[in-house]
């Protein structure tokens, strides 16, 4: 039995990315923007590396598997 539960409070629907932002839509309707700054390799990366990413864990996370770099959405808004 798989004791594993996504807290849906946290269950992204939806990113996108400005230059420096990337704003991060949850599927009751939240967003959160914040720096690419925040993630060095985020920040270094070009349009289409941004571009390359998938939701992980029925989207609680966020995986660029080019970068390397896994972002947990929930740690977003802490």
């Amino acid at each position: 039995m798989n004791s594993l539960t996504i807290n849906k409070s946290f269950q992204a629907e939806k990113v996108r990315f400005t230059s420096v932002k990337m704003t991060v839509t949850i599927y009751d309707g939240r967003e959160i923007t914040v720096p690419l700054a925040w993630f060095p390799a985020l920040k270094s990366a070009s349009k289409k590396q941004l571009n390359n990413w998938r939701f992980i864990g029925e989207g609680e996370g966020i995986h660029w598997e080019e970068l390397d770099e896994d972002i947990s959405v929930e740690n977003l808004f802490v």
